[in-house]
């Protein structure tokens, strides 16, 4: 029992360390030295950065497109070889955006979100409009958290059109469970990016919030035009129509963080959506409603 109690008041230690050095630093300021750092194009500046990453993170760059960098930056953005993220074809089925580590999940209730438990949060709020937020009132989410040795690029979940971007400026809070435990409304707090996309022949239509972190201010998306960067023009929403094809890459975070994605009423998440469950860009996430299962008739006597 002592041993218990010891191993337990380590964890608990070991948590109010981490909590204080990534939350009570000035983050911002943090956020932007990395982000100049990260892109010095110097052999021994990088291999050094990247040693260091690996003996602090399960970096695995075995599945990267290209074997060298020219940065730490080039290596946080890196692209995956070609198949390394195959993408199921059942059009019944909304497939993950990216790699990440399943958080909270399940049913909006009266516009309220789950954090996590016991820390809820309002949709408005996340997504700054109202009526945007009424849409999922009794939608289905799930909270998707990238790690910073994972894959940052972050794909479309469907065929789909993306109609427009909502850029809302906030803090950089670090978005890992021990945060999210203690800082109430994170999500809310944080700089983040909307995401309204129409599914193709359908009319579906689903948000991904894209929220920043520490060390990772930094969101790009591929359809804007003039500029990747969701930032230049300050808080605003963008209108657009972008057609985009299943897998299809949307855009990338400079580090790791967290991708929210919110469906109407309807949707399901998929048999393999479990909290603290890793999954892969491509894998499924939800299921469209009124699609069959590829097993139905499989499942029928002939």
């Amino acid at each position: 029992m002592k041993m218990l109690r010891a191993a337990i008041g380590s964890i608990a230690c070991h948590e109010d360390v981490n909590f204080l050095l990534t939350n009570r630093i000035p983050r911002r300021l943090a956020t932007n030295f990395i982000g100049w750092f990260s892109q010095i194009e110097n052999r021994l500046v990088r291999n050094l950065s990247i040693g260091v990453w690996k003996l602090f993170a399960d970096l695995d760059l075995s599945e990267a497109r290209e074997t060298q960098f020219r940065s730490l930056h080039d290596c946080f953005v890196r692209r995956l070889r070609e198949g390394a993220r195959p993408v199921d074809p059942d059009p019944g089925v909304l497939v993950s955006p990216c790699d990440a580590i399943v958080g909270a999940s399940g049913q909006v209730h009266d516009g309220q979100v789950l954090q996590v438990k016991g820390f809820p949060y309002p949709l408005r709020d996340l997504l700054g409009d109202e009526a945007h937020a009424a849409a999922y009132r009794d939608g289905s989410y799930v909270t998707l958290r990238l790690t910073s040795s994972m894959y940052h690029r972050f794909h479309a979940p469907h065929h789909c059109h993306v109609e427009a971007v909502t850029y809302i400026a906030g803090d950089t809070w670090n978005v890992n469970p021990i945060a999210l435990k203690r800082v109430e409304r994170l999500f809310c707090k944080n700089e983040r990016a909307a995401i309204r996309v129409r599914l193709d022949q359908t009319e579906h239509r689903l948000t991904l919030v894209a929220v920043a972190a520490i060390l990772v201010a930094g969101i790009r998306v591929n359809f804007l035009d003039g500029s990747n960067d969701v930032r230049l023009g300050g808080p605003r929403t963008t209108w657009l129509d972008a057609p985009m094809m299943k897998g299809q890459e949307m855009g990338w975070f400079q580090h790791g963080s967290t991708i929210i994605v919110f469906a109407p009423q309807g949707f399901t998440l998929a048999e393999n959506v479990r909290q603290g469950q890793t999954i892969r860009v491509g894998q499924p996430l939800m299921r469209i409603p009124g699609s069959a299962r590829p097993t139905d008739d499989a499942d029928k006597s002939p």
